[in-house]
């Protein structure tokens, strides 16, 4: 009698799914220009990673790596 695998089988990730995991920081713009702060450093906001800037991408199941069509590699950690 054969073995039954109690396992459950993980769900695969998109390459949607990724995209909205992973983010990144990029300056903060207000009417074209970026916002400083009172030091003159650049104010940073967060944003998902686009979907048509994600070459490739790996779920480690605690974190996710994505690699950018411009060569950043990026994690949801």
């Amino acid at each position: 009698m054969p073995e039954q695998n109690n396992e459950q089988k993980t769900k695969e990730m998109t390459i949607q799914q990724a995209a909205k995991a992973v983010h990144r920081k990029i300056p903060k713009l207000k009417d074209g220009e970026r916002v400083l702060d009172k030091n003159g450093e650049p104010v940073l906001a967060e944003e998902a990673v686009p979907v048509e800037d994600v070459m490739s991408f790996k779920d480690y199941g605690t974190h996710v790596v994505v690699i950018t069509t411009a060569g950043e590699k990026l994690t949801s950690a």
